[in-house]
């Protein structure tokens, strides 16, 4: 995966969609910092994921912007969509793989890096590392630091995405400690003092 360095926010959905939602989203791409856009709605519908992802597609491809579903392959596949995101509780990355062939599958690795190890050798595209900060965004059951990350980043050589509590005061922390991409949410889309473009733009 051949990336602009400029382009390092993996950007995570709200965990609710509301009226102004594509908007913003169109918006907050065209500052042009975002790589990758994942669709993560633990509380919809299939039906309901099926509307909101084609919508967030046609946005994510206007703005060459890789779109990610999250746990779900299948879906993945429906939507066209450019890989999806797998947990250590979801499908095995083999069958996975079976389903959505070649394209882009990512793997939560919490802050192990035996997981790193095993995701890596099962063919992964990339690993999401974390939590590094608290988030309101999924409750936090692992803790990671930047020693974890260092470590984990000598391991391999498919990017690391860092993730949890991401936000404009302790992101370069982490991209100077080897994370190749920064997964943000809340800091986007519930940020108490900016709108969404505001937020994305402070992110330098």
């Amino acid at each position: 995966m051949n990336i602009s360095k400029k382009k390092f926010i993996y950007l995570i959905t709200p965990n609710k969609i509301t009226k102004d939602f594509y908007r913003n989203l169109q918006k907050v791409l065209s500052v042009n910092k975002v790589s990758f856009f994942q669709m993560r709605l633990k509380k919809y519908s299939k039906k309901q994921k099926i509307l909101i992802g084609k919508k967030i597609q046609k946005i994510c491809k206007n703005y060459n912007v890789r779109f990610i579903v999250n746990d779900d392959p299948y879906l993945a596949k429906k939507l066209h969509a450019d890989g999806c995101h797998l947990g250590q509780k979801d499908m095995d990355i083999k069958k996975a793989r079976r389903i959505i062939g070649k394209k882009i599958i990512g793997i939560t690795c919490h802050n192990s890096a035996l997981l790193a190890k095993r995701a890596v050798k099962a063919g992964a595209d990339y690993i999401a590392i974390g939590s590094f900060y608290s988030t309101k965004t999924k409750k936090t059951m692992y803790k990671c630091s930047t020693k974890n990350l260092i470590k984990i980043s000598k391991l391999t050589k498919i990017p690391i995405i860092a993730i949890g509590g991401i936000n404009s005061k302790n992101y370069k922390k982490l991209l100077l400690n080897n994370a190749n991409f920064l997964a943000i949410s809340s800091y986007i889309w519930n940020n108490k003092i900016y709108k969404p473009l505001e937020a994305i733009k402070k992110i330098k």
